[in-house]
C-alpha cells in the first residue's frame, strides 16, 4: 500500500504540482486474503497520503480475483509553472533524483536471492515521496521534469529527447545505483519488462563499446516509484542538487546532458 501510494502521488510531483487529494481503488480476494492483510495494505496507502498532506476522499472497493490497490491523485500547479517532459533545451544538464535498480531487487526477491539490506533499500527507495518536484517547479532554469517508472531510465529519457527533438547523452558511470544491484544484474536477476523495454525502443539508443548486458538491463530496468529526472540549465545544476540533498535525496547525481541532434539517447561508458 505504501509503495502504490508513493508511486501514484509521484505523477503530480513530476509535473511540479502539489497534491491535494486522492481516491482509492481497492480490489481484494476477500475469501483468500486475511482481512488483517487487506487492512495493512489500505493503512499503508493512508500513511503515505498523510505524509504527503492529502486525504483519501473516497473511492471504490470490489471483490477481485487478485489483489489490486491504487490511487487517483489530484493536484494543483500554476499554469506558468507546469513542468512537462517535452521542454528540455540543448545544453541542459540531466539530474536523476533516486538510484536505479528497483526492478532488479524485486526480481531477486521473487527468487529468494535478496538479503535483508537489499530489501530494506528497496522499500526505502520506493516509499520516498518525490516532494522536490513541487519546489523544482519554482526554480529558474528548470526546463523539463518527469519521473522514471515502468519504461526505465532510457525510456523516460527518450521521451524527453523526442519531445524536444534533442539528443540525450548519458554517462553510465555517473548513474546512481542501489547497493548490490549491478552484481545481481550480472547474476541474471532482472525482470522480463527490462528486455521488453529494450525491444520497444532500443533502436533509438546508441550504447558505447564496453557497456555490459547487466548495465543495459539496469538502464531499461522498470522502476516502481522511481526518481525525478530533471533537465535544467547548467547554471541551475548546483541549486537543483542542493535542493535534492536538503529534501533527503542524497543520491541525486548529474548523469548527462541534452545536445542538439536527432531524438535519441547516447550512452557513454
Amino acid at each position: 500500500g505504501r509503495i502504490a501510494a508513493t508511486n501514484a502521488i509521484s505523477d503530480v510531483y513530476a509535473m511540479g504540482g502539489t497534491p491535494i487529494m486522492a481516491l482509492a481503488l481497492v480490489g481484494m480476494p476477500i475469501n483468500k486474503l486475511p482481512l488483517e492483510t487487506i487492512g495493512d495494505i489500505i493503512r499503508g496507502g493512508e500513511s503515505m497520503c498523510a505524509e504527503a498532506g492529502i486525504p483519501i476522499a473516497g473511492g471504490h472497493t470490489i471483490d477481485s480475483v487478485e489483489p489490486i490497490y491504487g490511487l487517483v491523485v489530484m493536484g494543483l500547479v500554476h499554469p506558468d509553472r507546469v513542468k512537462r517532459n517535452a521542454d528540455a533545451r540543448a545544453g541542459d544538464v540531466l539530474i536523476l533524483g533516486k538510484p536505479l535498480g528497483v526492478g532488479v531487487l524485486s526480481a531477486a526477491l521473487k527468487k529468494d536471492a535478496l538479503g535483508e539490506d537489499g530489501y530494506a533499500a528497496m522499500i526505502a527507495n520506493t516509499t520516498k515521496l518525490n516532494k522536490p518536484g513541487k519546489l523544482l517547479a519554482e526554480m529558474d532554469g528548470v526546463h523539463a521534469l518527469t519521473d522514471v517508472t515502468g519504461f526505465g531510465l532510457l525510456g523516460h529519457l527518450l521521451e524527453l529527447a523526442r519531445g524536444a527533438q534533442l539528443e540525450a547523452r548519458l554517462d553510465m558511470e555517473a548513474i546512481p545505483l542501489l547497493p548490490g544491484v549491478l552484481q545481481l544484474a550480472h547474476d541474471g536477476y532482472f525482470t522480463g519488462a527490462s528486455g521488453r523495454n529494450w525491444d520497444a525502443y532500443g533502436k533509438d539508443v546508441a550504447l558505447a563499446d564496453g557497456i555490459t548486458a547487466a548495465q543495459r538491463a539496469l538502464l531499461t530496468d522498470p522502476q516502481t516509484s522511481g526518481g525525478l529526472l530533471v533537465s535544467c540549465a547548467p547554471e541551475a545544476a548546483d541549486a537543483v542538487l542542493a535542493l535534492f540533498v536538503r529534501e533527503g535525496f542524497g543520491d541525486a547525481r548529474v548523469i548527462g546532458r541534452m545536445d542538439g541532434g536527432s531524438a535519441r539517447v547516447v550512452v557513454q561508458a
